[in-house]
């Protein structure tokens, strides 16, 4: 090794990256980068200034932020130029995979079969009933396909047929920003009715004289679910009924029927605390009553059967649950009598109730079960299932009168599969496995298994990852890690069809359970927010250097995934341990965090406050800074780096990755690549459509497949 060289290595080590690391970089290094303009903006708070040279991103209808959206694009375009042809192909091996004509399982309600299908070619689905029996004839009622011709964007929700199947009310949202406009669609005619609610969620609950439903309106600025109101099919909008408004900001709002349909709920709800209201559905214009007012801390959910509410709940310390049930005229707190206690050691998800039975979801060590009771008490037990890299729930069931249960099953290595469970005999069949359109695809090509780590406070970190078999892991191994990591949300192994295009070319994928989620139970979740969000981002970085240290991979070949809030993940992690990573695919990634939670007309923000810390205060300001990504970028080097946008994004707004592009484009101090790809007409989850979200995963896998040099 000559001493230059020798040299060049070690400044490279001081730097976080090793020589390795920046050998065979093939993009097309010929075109500069965009560089935004600076105009600095004073953010002050607690006495503390904050300079932000990029706030004026903020203006949409700024013609230059246009521009550098544009040209960021174009810059991401040419660079990539040389895996063009590559990424197309990859897009058709997605796309191959799916089996294009296909059906859903179908389920019987109210005297119909409701099927959805798609076929050949085309993007949306099409939703069907048939009157009675399968062999009945077809009834359409929505071909998307049709609905979306013309269209950038287009996404059909909240479907929900009147009690006596002659009407439909349905959500359209064409602009990708989760603001429903509500239509009613007459069954017999076929023609759609003069409603029209613009600013809703798509949610509806119908009253049982088919004439009146409730809905859920949104603040046009801050989209936040505020207001329920009754609207009846018969009279103009302006004649609808203020039913309830939510004024705390914090908290907001939804509707929807008991599963008996002989209830109508109200939930407002907070991160820690929720309340429910209810009415009779055949008594629409009657006051809501309260189940039990908002006690800060206090979370419930309410199902309904006979003449008791089943109450899922954390009342007395219940960090994982409880199941509570209350007479119908007495429903506050004081009468809620215990049906299943609380256990230190299992968290419960879920009930689901019918007529003889209930099941319950529940997990223990990371690992999801469903819990089969009779009323009576004659009968308690498990479905059986092995494994520790799967994923099981409840499907549909809307039945009450039946002792049929169906649930969903999948791991990292089989396909979705959907059963018919009978609590009675005990014995289930196969009502669909997902056909995988691949000869040469077998499960039994892929170990999964799920390993741990020792965190730095010595807390252990569960993973679970899968391979081909015919990958060996070691130091030169490319290993994709993945993981969300916020607001109790967990992130249970699945499969993939599109992984295989990485499992097939050599690469292990992972999932870190960190903390933040609930896999390993409620005190999970609490460990890893507020005042504890660090760890969060500290267990991705340990268990980054478990795998290396462990020959999984190395620095040279391990890879990060993460979007929206596991954005913020990934831009923590690139700014604190960027020598640990080849690459790092952020989505939509949540990065300035401090200016979005102390700006309460965006979209989202005052709900949040319980999730994050609210920076008006001065300990959750200085907490939040201290990791905050956009404030925290750095003059050193970082991995390769591909962000993606959305320009009508309600959830993280396009400025936060925009914002923080040009920020790292004037710190960075490698020759790596930096890379925002915006889509100009999708949001928060992307394009609309059966496949064009492939497109850009094929771009995401493309991009680390080329660093990897398996493009062939």
């Amino acid at each position: 090794m000559s001493s230059l060289i020798k040299y060049t290595c070690v400044i490279f080590v001081i730097g976080f990256l090793s020589c390795k690391k920046n050998t065979t970089m093939n993009f097309d290094k010929t075109h500069s980068p965009p560089i935004a303009e600076k105009i600095a903006y004073q953010l002050k708070q607690h006495s503390d200034i904050r300079i932000d040279d990029y706030y004026w991103m903020r203006d949409r209808e700024n013609p230059e932020v246009i521009d550098y959206l544009e040209r960021e694009n174009d810059y991401y375009k040419k660079m990539t130029s040389e895996t063009e042809s590559f990424r197309e192909d990859l897009f058709d091996e997605l796309k191959g995979r799916i089996k294009e004509e296909d059906n859903s399982v179908p389920y019987f309600y109210n005297g119909y079969w409701y099927i959805t299908r798609y076929e050949k070619g085309k993007q949306y689905p099409i939703h069907t009933r048939k009157k009675d029996y399968l062999e009945s004839a077809e009834e359409i009622l929505f071909d998307c396909n049709e609905m979306a011709k013309g269209k950038d964007y287009f996404s059909l929700a909240g479907i929900n047929i009147s009690p006596d199947n002659t009407k439909v009310i349905f959500g359209l949202d064409l602009e990708s920003r989760r603001k429903y406009t509500l239509y009613v669609k007459d069954l017999i005619t076929d023609e759609i009715l003069e409603t029209q609610i613009e600013n809703t969620t798509s949610g509806s609950a119908w009253s049982l004289d088919n004439e009146h439903f409730f809905y859920v309106f949104k603040d046009p600025e801050t989209l936040r679910s505020e207001k329920i109101l009754r609207h009846n099919i018969n009279s103009p909008k302006t004649d609808d009924k203020l039913i309830y408004h939510e004024e705390d900001e914090t908290f907001s709002v939804y509707v929807q029927e008991s599963k008996s349909h002989e209830y109508i709920f109200i939930t407002s709800y907070s991160s820690l605390t929720t309340e429910y209201q209810f009415v009779k559905s055949d008594e629409p214009l009657a006051d809501f009553k309260m189940i039990q007012e908002r006690i800060k801390g206090l979370e419930y959910s309410v199902d309904q059967f006979e003449n008791h509410f089943y109450i899922l709940n954390n009342k007395d310390n219940s960090t994982n649950y409880k199941i509570s049930k209350t007479p119908l005229n007495n429903t506050t707190i004081e009468h809620w009598e215990d049906l299943l206690e609380h256990r230190e050691s299992v968290l419960l998800e879920d009930i689901e109730i019918f007529k003889d039975y209930w099941v319950v979801t529940e997990r223990e060590n990371g690992l999801s079960s469903l819990r089969v009771m009779r009323w009576d008490g004659s009968e308690d037990y498990f479905l059986p299932v092995k494994g520790e890299t799967y994923s099981i729930y409840g499907g549909f069931n809307p039945s009450f009168d039946t002792t049929k249960f169906r649930y969903v099953f999948n791991s990292m290595s089989t396909p979705s599969s959907v059963f018919e469970f009978d609590m009675t005999t005990q014995t289930q069949h196969l009502l669909k496995e997902r056909e995988i359109i691949d000869s040469e695809f077998d499960s039994k090509n892929y170990t999964e298994k799920r390993i741990w780590a020792t965190a730095r406070d010595g807390v252990n970190v569960p993973i679970s990852l899968i391979y081909h078999i015919d990958t060996e892991p070691n130091a030169e191994t490319p290993l994709l890690l993945y993981a969300y990591g916020s607001y109790g949300s967990t992130i249970d192994p699945s499969f993939s069809s599109s992984r295989l295009s990485l499992l097939n070319r050599g690469f292990i994928f992972a999932i870190v359970h960190v903390r933040g989620g609930e896999y390993l139970g409620r005190q999970w979740y609490e460990n890893g927010k507020l005042f504890q969000k660090k760890n969060t981002f500290t267990d991705f970085i340990d268990v980054s250097k478990y795998l290396i240290d462990e020959k999984y991979t190395s620095s040279s070949h391990l890879h990060a995934a993460g979007g929206s809030a596991g954005g913020l993940l990934m831009g923590v992690i690139i700014n604190e341990a960027p020598e640990l990573y080849r690459s790092v695919l952020a989505a939509v990634p949540f990065v300035d965090i401090i200016t979005t939670m102390l700006d309460d007309t965006i979209p989202l923000t005052t709900g949040e406050y319980d999730e994050w810390g609210n920076p008006n205060q001065k300990d959750y300001y200085d907490y939040m800074k201290s990791y905050s990504p956009y404030d925290n970028v750095k003059h050193q080097s970082y991995p390769n780096l591909l962000i993606t946008a959305g320009l009508h994004d309600s959830q993280v707004q396009y400025w936060e990755p925009a914002k923080w592009v040009a920020k790292l484009r004037t710190h960075k101090t490698d020759k790596n690549v930096l890379f925002l790809d915006t889509n100009m007409e999708a949001g928060h989850s992307g394009a609309s459509g059966r496949f064009n979200p492939l497109k850009q995963t094929a771009k995401e896998y493309a991009f680390i497949l080329h660093l990897e040099d398996k493009t062939d």
